[in-house]
């Protein structure tokens, strides 16, 4: 990808991308800016027929929410192998929303990082393991919690885990049909979570796309989506819970469980009753009419959406923001440059920093 060296280049795009991330067609950001610049002219700026004056930028920049600064910024990351589940409910606008949102965000937080001199490399110890059948997938995880000193305890926080190990994660607002996604910004391994989902679905798709970034399937035999996307389900539940730790806390094959037992495994190790009920089916743990039986009553009594229980563990990583303010603190960006890779309004921002004496 060609990135943008100058405003000429750098500014057709950064509109577009400032646009999506609102998700605003040409005609509402026109609206937006009371019409003083048509939705002609804006298309034309898009298309980089023309360049904006100082003053419409600054009307442009207000009406976007965007500080003047971003539109003269080159784009430094493009995000690859970013696919939304194939039967996703959510409009191409909510995509490309999200998409653009992730962007900008991973640009910064890897910006952050060549400031600080870091280099982000994922070592990926499972890369010599090929899934080819279920056993596979219990074999990945258990290597990758090895690899990783995890032992068998429940994951006290998977986000925290996920950066530990050069993931860099991003959670924003969006739509309750989306759940997450991952890929590349470069060379760099990314997740993108929905904020306002429960923390024990956020962990078991943090995992589920820690496999799609980890996992290897076969080339002679390729796997469909559909086979691809049951096996990254199995991969987050066991690392959620180790096929060891599941057969004593479930107890072995069962013809009755309690939902009480569901809700207190789930709030042990952050993995809803759903999916505890999926793993015990595919152990062999519960049959298939049970587990038939147990999908139905999820419908029936609405735990699709308001499943029972909690687990009370938080899952936020603090690290880009520590990483930001290190370099501000250091001197190494000033605060309006700080104030612009936080994505922040400058008087913000100086709340925000508070350097020791």
């Amino acid at each position: 990808m060609t990135h943008p060296v100058n405003f000429k280049e750098a500014f057709p795009v950064r509109l577009a991308q400032a646009r999506a991330m609102l998700g605003f067609s040409l005609r509402e950001l026109s609206e937006r800016m009371k019409g003083e610049v048509s939705h002609a002219a804006l298309q034309k700026y898009e298309k980089g027929g023309m360049l904006p004056s100082s003053e419409v930028l600054i009307q442009l920049a207000d009406a976007l929410d965007r500080s003047p600064d971003f539109f003269f910024r080159p784009l430094r990351v493009s995000l690859e192998g970013i696919e939304f589940r194939r039967k996703s409910k959510l409009p191409a606008k909510s995509e490309r929303s999200i998409r653009e949102r992730s962007r900008d965000f991973f640009e910064r937080y890897l910006e952050v990082e060549q400031l600080l001199g870091l280099d982000s490399k994922l070592h990926n110890p499972l890369a010599s393991v090929v899934i080819r059948k279920r056993d596979d997938v219990e074999t990945a995880a258990e290597k990758l919690r090895s690899a990783w000193k995890l032992g068998q305890d429940a994951l006290p926080n998977v986000v925290e885990l996920l950066e530990d190990h050069e993931v860099k994660v991003l959670q924003l607002e969006a739509d309750d049909s989306f759940d997450g996604l991952s890929g590349w910004a470069g060379s760099v391994p990314v997740v993108v979570l929905n904020s306002n989902v429960p923390p024990d679905r956020k962990r078991f798709t943090a995992l589920h796309e820690l496999g799609h970034l980890m996992l290897s399937f076969p080339d002679d035999t390729p796997c469909s989506s559909k086979d691809i996307e049951h096996h990254c389900h199995a991969f987050a539940s066991s690392m959620l819970m180790p096929k060891d730790v599941f057969d004593r806390e479930f107890g072995g094959r069962r013809s009755a469980i309690g939902l009480v037992e569901l809700v207190n495994i789930k709030a042990s190790y952050g993995i809803s009753i759903a999916a505890i009920m999926a793993r015990a089916h595919r152990l062999g743990f519960v049959s298939y009419q049970r587990y038939k039986r147990f999908c139905i009553a999820m419908n029936q009594n609405g735990w699709r959406k308001n499943e029972p229980g909690a687990f009370a563990g938080s899952e936020q990583s603090s690290r880009f923001d520590q990483l930001l303010h290190r370099a501000v603190s250091t001197e190494l960006v000033s605060l309006s440059k700080g104030a612009e890779l936080a994505g922040k309004p400058l008087a913000e921002f100086r709340k925000l920093v508070q350097l020791v004496p």
